[in-house]
């Protein structure tokens, strides 16, 4: 059997700014959009060009408060080319980012965790 990977869903608050930030943020483009007014909610795949892989968010229209995301430590992640220029962009268009950290002190590169405005955690890695 083999298995690939289509999309990972994600709930989100505020379409237009959770749109906005994976934009901006991640260079993700909508590659489709589904509103299904009758039930309520609208569904957005973004994705990178030449990608099969798409983030799809989920948003109702009715949800006034944030989605609980929980205690654990699920997260996306991605890898980027340059992490310290990443890391700079982040930080300058006043993003949630934390600091960049290694898993081995002796290694290049590293990884720093981005956050998008509905809480979710985004692992940006050097590649």
């Amino acid at each position: 059997m083999n298995y690939n990977f289509v999309h990972t869903c994600i709930r989100v608050l505020d379409l237009e700014e959770s749109k906005a930030f994976y934009k901006n943020a991640l260079n993700l483009e909508v590659a489709r959009e589904r509103d299904f007014p009758e039930d309520k909610f609208t569904l957005v795949y973004m994705k990178r060009p030449n990608d099969s892989f798409e983030l799809e968010l989920t948003y109702n229209y009715d949800r006034e408060e944030p989605y609980t995301i929980g205690d654990g430590y699920s997260h996306l992640a991605v890898t980027v080319d340059n992490l310290k220029a990443s890391y700079q962009q982040h930080k300058d268009a006043g993003y949630e980012v934390g600091d960049i950290k290694s898993l081995n002190e002796e290694a290049e590169g590293g990884y720093y965790f981005l956050t998008d405005p509905d809480g979710y955690r985004i692992e940006v890695i050097q590649k």
